[in-house]
Parts: C-alpha cells; structure tokens; sequence
C-alpha cells in the first residue's frame, strides 16, 4: 500500500496561524521533507512536533523526489512543507507533487 504526500501550506508570518489539518499531518507523518530544515525547525519546536525532518530544496530536489516517491511506495506518510507558504507555489515541491 502507498503512503500519503501531504502537501502543508504553512505560516507566512505568525506561526499561530497554522491550521489545525496540517498540525495534525505534521504530527502523523513518517517524515516532513522541508524546503530549509534550520528554518522549519522553529515552526516544528513551537508545536512540540518531533516528526524526523529531511531537507528537500531547489538544488537536491529530483535525486531527493526519487528517494522520497520509494518512501511513498513503500507506504511511509511524507509532509510536504516550505520556509513560508505552499509548497510548488513559488517553491520548492512541483517535481514530487
């Protein structure tokens, strides 16, 4: 069975302005591919999310969407996130989603 991408909009500003859908996909998720890992650790320590975290930016994303389209197929649950916003809007995302 395929795991889940869940593509997650995150806060542009204040971080209280997540919803409650994508704290509960961060949470769940094997792992969280995030455009800059120093950045989205922030959002993640003031939720007390403790979900591994892998980097998936501009400059590694068609080896890093290889490696996490087997995640999928091998049913792991994978979030999608970026510094600020959607991810493949102006982001990093549009080749793995």
């Amino acid at each position: 069975m395929s795991g889940t991408l869940f593509v997650c909009a995150t806060p542009i500003g204040n971080l209280n302005d997540i919803t409650p859908r994508v704290l509960q996909a961060l949470q769940s998720a094997d792992l969280i591919a995030a455009e800059d890992t120093r950045g989205s650790i922030k959002l993640l320590n003031h939720f007390d999310i403790h979900t591994p975290m892998v980097s998936y930016h501009e400059y590694n994303r068609f080896e890093k969407a290889e490696e996490l389209i087997g995640r999928l197929r091998q049913g792991k649950n994978i979030a999608l996130i970026t510094d600020a916003g959607t991810p493949a809007i102006s982001d990093p995302g549009e080749v793995l989603v």
